[in-house]
């Protein structure tokens, strides 16, 4: 005699396993209806400048003035490894050099320096290496002197290839001030006349910092220099 309970405990066993199913995916339903949305940031107008069409996007973070040259060595690379096995131009390809800290000096151009370099060069502890006096000139801009952490890579040759540059308000604000004190002179004049001979393709920062997490905002890899 064949035992007919055993097809109703395979029903009833399927019915559970079902019920079990559909209890485990209405509470896992449940569940990314109540997960609160992927956080995503919020993009600043005064920001805007970061965006621009590339396949790629790198960004260099220096704080010191060694690090400030080295800067332009490891963008240079960049540019000449992606077009060298990548067949990827410069035009395609977004680079940001943010100079904060005491590297923020070098996103000054020569009239700055040759007006003060003197304090600039005392704050940094960075003398002319080859003539052991303060720079009256952007040394990164020099032509020439490759024995400097830039190996004669130019803050002009990366500007013609595209390279922007952020650059720290804070402390411009405060290197300012500080050459304002030793001179006797008015900071805000100073201040002004700073912001007025940035070099080219320089965007003024509320903070080296600040760059750093907006520059990532934007989609771009970074690299900390030093």
């Amino acid at each position: 005699m064949t035992d007919s309970r055993l097809p109703r405990r395979r029903i009833v066993a399927g019915l559970g396993l079902g019920a079990a199913t559909l209890t485990a995916m209405g509470a896992t339903a449940a569940a990314s209806a109540e997960a609160p949305a992927r956080w995503q940031p919020t993009f600043e107008p005064a920001d805007s400048w970061l965006e621009r069409p590339s396949r790629h996007r790198m960004v260099f973070d220096a704080t010191s003035p060694g690090g400030a040259g080295e800067a332009l060595v490891f963008a240079d690379n960049f540019f000449v490894a992606n077009q060298s096995d990548y067949k990827i131009g410069a035009a395609e390809l977004s680079v940001v050099i943010i100079l904060r800290h005491m590297a923020t000096p070098f996103a000054y151009n020569d009239a700055v320096w040759a007006k003060y370099g003197a304090v600039l060069s005392e704050i940094m502890k960075f003398p002319d290496p080859e003539t052991r006096k303060a720079p009256a000139v952007n040394l990164y801009n020099a032509k020439g002197r490759d024995k400097l952490a830039n190996r004669g890579i130019t803050l002009e040759a990366l500007i013609a290839q595209g390279t922007q540059f952020a650059v720290c308000g804070m402390a411009t604000a405060g290197l300012s001030g500080a050459i304002a004190k030793k001179l006797k002179l008015d900071k805000d004049a100073v201040h002004k006349e700073i912001l007025a001979n940035l070099i080219g393709n320089a965007h003024l920062a509320a903070a080296g910092i600040v760059a750093v997490g907006r520059a990532q905002e934007h989609g771009y890899a970074l690299a900390y220099v030093g």
